[in-house]
């Protein structure tokens, strides 16, 4: 579904990804594993359009995209929840979900996947006129995973989504993860420093150091690595 070769991507002079080759087949679940600064934001914002590379080529669905704006990028069915979870804090809960349809006009499938969500995350439903800046910051990544899906999209880029949270809300947030990519039939591709949490869940992922890949496996073999159990999962 997605591919990207040879991708080299800078921040002015600084460059940030270093030649990454990087697969995600369609229906997999696969994450991105990394210290910070090693590049893996920037490889969502490669992938999004917001800072494309300079170098390098990105396919989904077999259609270059690595030259196309951010808005047609989502219209291919590509939506990305940002780290930090950036909703609009001013708007209520239900403009936000609206946002995330702006690019759709059909109208009962809208009604249809807020319907989906409000199931996902009740807690949406009981706030929907509320503003989003006065949710917990659970409920806000809760709100920030719909409005990504209200674009249906094909494809899900999740950013550190339990950053900030607590445990009991990061288990939450992975099983719904999981939820999507079953049930929903959503690729997903997963930033996320948990590695242990992640690599539970993928099918595949990839380690990141100083904006190069340097390893890729199974999610498996991966959590049975010594090298990533003694730099990333603690162990």
């Amino acid at each position: 579904m997605l591919k990207l070769i040879d991708v080299n991507t800078y921040y002015g002079k600084i460059q940030a990804l270093k030649g990454i080759d990087i697969e995600v087949g369609e229906g997999e679940i696969i994450c991105l594993i990394g210290a910070n600064g090693a590049g893996k934001t920037t490889t969502l914002m490669s992938i999004s359009g917001i800072v494309p590379p300079r170098r390098g080529e990105i396919f989904f669905t077999g259609r270059p995209i690595h030259e196309m704006e951010p808005d047609a990028i989502v219209a291919m069915g590509i939506s990305q929840v940002p780290e930090g979870r950036r909703i609009f804090p001013f708007l209520t809960v239900a403009e936000n979900l609206d946002m995330g349809a702006f690019l759709r006009n059909d109208k009962s499938e809208i009604k249809t996947d807020l319907e989906y969500i409000f199931d996902l995350f009740p807690v949406l439903a009981e706030r929907r006129h509320q503003a989003g800046g006065t949710l917990s910051g659970g409920e806000q990544q809760m709100l920030a995973i719909s409005r990504a899906l209200m674009a249906r999209p094909r494809l899900l880029l999740l950013d550190e989504p339990s950053l900030g949270l607590a445990p009991m809300m990061v288990r939450r947030i992975f099983d719904t993860i999981e939820k999507i990519n079953t049930e929903n039939k959503t690729t997903i591709f997963l930033v996320e420093q948990n590695a242990n949490l992640a690599l539970k869940i993928a099918n595949r992922g990839y380690v990141m150091e100083n904006g190069r890949i340097t390893i890729t496996d199974s999610a498996a073999s991966l959590l049975a690595n010594e090298d990533v159990k003694k730099a990333y999962l603690g162990i």
